[in-house]
């Protein structure tokens, strides 16, 4: 277990350390160049690599020549809201000239386009530095896989910093980049935020384009930020938010860092702290019901009326999940190269997935309007829900290693059952730090919201903020002495 330090109590910030906001301002004010925060950054990763193992590819030359490019166009006066600041993606996500191997081995082609969350990112002047880890397909709350080896937490040398988008989160905990993309089909921006002392916002449905296809993981999947302070993500949102023309899903119009500082109002938050039905027992670790009061108890007295009420999840949604994920699994797979390899739980999956593409995918999908009136039934009384991110705190690194499927199920729904169930619905849900464990583990809650909730969320998350300031304390950097 390694300690970790508050800024306060520190030299001042390096540049390179910045958080998103701060290093696209000192960039614009040319206090830095672009040149110099990109080849900070590249210098972290490569120093980090061998301890953290957050990158699956690092773009050093390309990004080195595009960060020249922003420092000219600086030079002539051109402003966008990330010009010359380094960003990272998920390897999820397709890059023009770069694999997605989404966690999986053998060879991949490079992508002939930009994925449109990445070009809108590229239109904001951001520089892509690296696609960062995941587990195969992005089925898991760790991320590991033998086509890459473990990323580890930044927090603790030998725990995970979650999944799938653990990649991203150690990238951005670590400060090898000020923020960082993610995606999230069960939980799997905020469960990494909550293991690694993050903001991890899950948007609406639609809000993020997964173009190049119309809807991902047949509607589950939403892409989304990373960041240490809300402001950050708000940012990384706004910059990559808007649709392709061909995808399915448009929600209205938001602007997220006018959201940051509102006055979300005296708001009615339900504190939901029992588990969906997943199959398995489950069992909330008593630390993270404690850290889940201590917030709810901060809302209060930050003015909210917060009171205990479960949200009404029924099995039914539990029988909407399955088949949309694991039919999202086999689909992945079968666009992937004939030289795609993955292990016997990701293929025993595909095969269910297979099973579970016809009829059993199309009830699950028509039984989401009945979903939205059964659980969307508490906003008729509560404006907000509070709930743990994850039931345990951060899993050890290697607990994932050798099991077979169901074993792997058991330790998901044990260590993560309460994310999903937003992802079902469409609704925009946001991790905020919840503190620590006694052994100094990060843990999270997540505040869920109804249809297009983002601008509440990400107030009263930045309410929290403002009293918590979760921001200042940052991991002791352990990977660096290894």
């Amino acid at each position: 277990m390694t300690g970790s330090r508050d800024q306060n109590e520190e030299t001042p910030m390096e540049t390179t350390e910045l958080g998103l906001g701060e290093l696209a301002r000192a960039i614009a004010d040319g206090h830095i160049s672009a040149v110099a925060a990109v080849t900070a950054a590249l210098d972290r990763i490569a120093a980090a690599q061998p301890g953290l193992n957050a990158f699956r590819l690092v773009r050093r030359d390309r990004a080195l020549v595009e960060a020249a490019a922003a420092d000219a166009r600086i030079a002539a006066g051109e402003r966008l809201p990330l010009l010359g600041v380094p960003i990272a993606v998920k390897d999820d996500t397709d890059i023009a000239g770069e694999p997605t191997a989404f966690g999986c081995g053998g060879e991949h082609p490079p992508a002939t386009a930009d994925a449109e969350a990445v070009r809108r990112l590229r239109a904001a002047g951001a520089i892509i530095v690296g696609k960062t880890n995941t587990c195969e397909l992005g089925q898991y709350p760790f991320t590991s896989g033998d086509a890459f080896g473990h990323t580890r937490n930044p927090w603790s040398a030998g725990h995970t910093p979650g999944g799938s988008s653990g990649g991203s989160a150690a990238a951005v905990a670590a400060g090898l980049v000020p923020a960082a993309l993610g995606s999230d089909g069960a939980g799997s921006i905020r469960i990494p935020s909550a293991w690694t002392n993050l903001v991890g916002i899950k948007p609406q449905r639609g809000r993020v384009s997964t173009w190049p296809e119309p809807e991902a993981f047949n509607g589950l999947t939403v892409n989304g930020p990373l960041a240490r302070t809300v402001a950050d993500a708000a940012l990384l949102l706004d910059a990559c938010v808007g649709n392709h023309p061909d995808e399915l899903h448009r929600p209205p119009a938001i602007r997220a860092v006018d959201a940051v500082g509102s006055d979300p109002g005296r708001l009615r938050i339900a504190v939901s702290l029992r588990a969906p039905f997943t199959g398995f027992p489950t069992r909330l670790d008593p630390e993270i019901h404690a850290a889940t009061q201590r917030i709810a108890s901060r809302l209060r007295a930050t003015g909210h009326a917060v009171v205990e009420a479960d949200l009404p999840y029924g099995t039914l949604l539990t029988a909407a999940f399955l088949p949309r994920s694991l039919a999202g699994v086999a689909a992945w797979h079968e666009r992937m190269p004939p030289s795609v390899r993955v292990d016997r739980r990701t293929l025993a999956n595909v095969r269910t997935g297979r099973l579970l593409a016809g009829p059993p995918l199309t009830a699950a999908r028509r039984a989401e309007p009945l979903l939205h009136r059964r659980i969307g039934a508490i906003f008729g009384e509560f404006d907000l829900v509070l709930a743990p991110t994850t039931a345990t705190p951060p899993l050890p690194v290697h607990s994932p290693d050798g099991l077979g499927s169901f074993a792997t199920d058991h330790l998901i729904a044990g260590s993560c059952p309460y994310a999903w169930t937003w992802n079902v619905l469409g609704w925009p849900a946001v991790n905020v730090p919840a503190g620590f464990t006694d052994a100094g583990l990060p843990i999270g809650a997540q505040l869920l919201g109804p249809a297009n909730s983002e601008p509440l969320l990400i107030s009263t998350a930045a309410q929290l903020e403002s009293e918590l300031r979760w921001d200042r304390v940052r991991p002791d950097p352990w990977w660096l002495r290894r």
